[in-house]
């Protein structure tokens, strides 16, 4: 798996990568994009939470094998 799989895209299949900038102008933005981005930025924490717990995992799996 590359880091482009982990990605978080505009629509299934779309081949187009969607995205939002932290602290851009919202004023521009309709519902349906607010709704949209929205939804990218809640699968992208779960993404990370994933990360965050898989690494977490992975210090404490090395951290037992190590103290023994």
């Amino acid at each position: 798996m590359t880091e482009q799989d982990d990605r978080p895209r505009s629509g299934p299949g779309s081949g187009k990568t969607a995205s939002h900038e932290i602290g851009q102008p919202l004023d521009a933005l309709s519902v349906a994009e607010f709704d949209a981005r929205i939804a990218l930025l809640r699968d992208e924490i779960e993404r990370l939470e994933r990360a965050r717990a898989a690494k977490a995992a992975s210090l404490a799996a090395a951290d037992a094998f190590f103290k023994k």
